[in-house]
């Protein structure tokens, strides 16, 4: 089996001021992408490396990897996604200093604001147009509202779930940030507790075409970004954004490997949950992932029984050899993920998957600060820790020592991160994205990119299209990607 998949990842920014005033997100934003509009003439690129980034509404950079068709390739990616932005993030942080700013600013890969407001991290997954979609969402649904429970990201969150009218749509436009039901609780300074996601409190919907008033967990706008005939986009918005590769790898693994088992035709039953949008805000409270839950077809489940349920039809088909993941040892490595932590939770003690798993490790850090301090968890200073844990500033977040002394699981070295910053994956259509962006600049040519189309902007108006995502040949596109590296002077050959 084959598919495409990707993610996209929106980051928060912060400064925090000396004796300076302080800088809005804005104003920040302005400094870290005037590398990107200087090389790309525009906020809004695609990058040799095949993946595109941009500044979103709200002054939220937003980096969205290449097409894959291996698992390891996105890890790469998005990792590469990362040391892109810290490095433009050092450039601003130069470039601030030498304008008089007395300041550091800092850039977060996480789903919260101070405020309370959620902005995202989006997995686009392939999927083959003759599926029926209705059986494929109702499959999905229960999956994607228990899977918080292997992968979430950890948040401080209400002790009890808000079921509120979302904030009006006006509202939002002001901001163009997804507005937290909760928000209003948290900002008060009312009971918390640890969590396993701070999205859960976001969602109204299990599937919709809206993302802001009403969001759902699926979002069903149909832009395959391919041959509309024969494919389209599943996009799920429903995600934490990953800290350790190996829940990064975890949390899109096992959502392919219930796609893989849904287009296998492979009985699943009815799992639907009779109230899912309420569900996914007990299961975000409830670290054993044993909350009882209604079936739609009766009776009750859990978090912990529909993940086991979800784990054992996948174990069958990586043993198969039937999957999409790229590899075997991926496919492998996703499953013992999976299982051994099942296997903690129902053990009562997720300790050792600290290393692997975020919301583990980053509890793990407030039990010990409130062990050492007797504080709650209403202490503000918790807060700060839960920013801290996302915060991605070289010298300033929690996980480079973490993962310096080896205390995190790596999926992907060094070298296959560097090679990701200026290379695509070899075997989807990105590779000819990657080639033509970096010819068609180094012949100083004005020319436009999306996700299919690759044009010259000149009198030929030359294009080619790419709606088959998993070929990484063209004829077409080859000849134009020749003729600019013909054209190109030779100082940059």
């Amino acid at each position: 089996m084959k598919r495409i998949y990707g993610l996209e990842t929106e980051y928060g920014i912060a400064f925090t001021a000396g004796d300076s005033r302080r800088l809005g997100p804005e104003e920040v934003a302005r400094y870290l992408f005037r590398p990107v509009v200087e090389w790309g003439r525009s906020s809004n690129v695609f990058l040799p490396n095949g993946a595109r980034l941009y500044l979103d509404v709200g002054s939220h950079p937003e980096y969205a990897t290449a097409e894959c068709d291996r698992l390891d390739d996105l890890i790469a990616q998005d990792a590469a996604g990362d040391a892109i932005l810290t490095d433009l993030l050092a450039r601003a942080q130069t470039a601030l200093e030498a304008d008089g700013h007395d300041g550091r600013a800092h850039l977060v890969k996480n789903n919260t604001d101070a405020q309370g407001n959620s902005y995202g991290s989006h997995e686009n997954l392939l999927v083959r147009r003759s599926m029926d979609f209705s059986h494929l969402t109702s499959v999905l649904l229960p999956f994607l509202v228990t899977r918080q429970l292997m992968v979430g990201a950890g948040a401080l969150i209400p002790s009890r779930p808000s079921m509120q009218a979302p904030a009006a749509e006006s509202n939002r436009a002001a901001s163009q940030q997804e507005q937290g039901p909760a928000a209003g609780e948290i900002a008060a300074g009312g009971s918390r507790a640890f969590g396993l996601s701070a999205r859960s409190d976001v969602m109204w919907e299990g599937l919709s075409s809206a993302t802001t008033r009403s969001r759902p967990i699926i979002n069903a706008r149909d832009e395959p970004h391919a041959d509309a005939e024969k494919y389209r986009r599943l996009h799920v918005i429903v995600g934490d954004s990953s800290m350790l590769q190996a829940t990064t790898e975890l949390k899109v693994g096992t959502a392919i490997l219930v796609l893989d088992l849904i287009e296998s035709g492979v009985p699943m039953g009815d799992r639907s949950l009779r109230h899912p949008i309420r569900d996914i805000r007990l299961v975000a409270r409830d670290l054993s992932g044993r909350t009882a839950l209604e079936s739609a077809a009766g009776g009750t489940t859990s978090a912990l029984a529909l993940q086991s349920l979800y784990l054992e039809h996948a174990t069958r088909l990586v043993e198969r050899g039937d999957h999409s993941l790229g590899d075997d040892a991926t496919a492998h490595r996703v499953i013992d993920r999976w299982r051994r932590m099942i296997e903690a939770l129902e053990a009562g003690d997720t300790s050792p998957m600290a290393g692997e798993i975020d919301w583990v490790l980053k509890k793990t850090l407030m039990d010990r600060y409130l062990a050492r301090s007797g504080a709650d968890w209403d202490d503000p200073r918790l807060t700060r820790l839960d920013v801290a844990y996302h915060d991605i500033t070289p010298g300033v977040g929690l996980l480079g020592p973490l993962a310096e002394s080896g205390r995190t699981t790596r999926v992907v070295g060094d070298d296959a991160v560097t090679a990701a910053r200026s290379t695509p994956p070899a075997t989807t259509r990105a590779a000819l994205r990657g080639r033509f962006v970096e010819a068609a600049h180094a012949a100083r040519r004005d020319f436009t990119v999306d996700w299919v189309h690759l044009r010259l902007n000149d009198q030929s108006h030359r294009a080619v299209v790419l709606k088959d995502p998993f070929a990484p040949d063209s004829e077409r596109a080859e000849a134009v990607i020749d003729a600019l590296i013909d054209e190109a002077p030779s100082s940059t050959v």
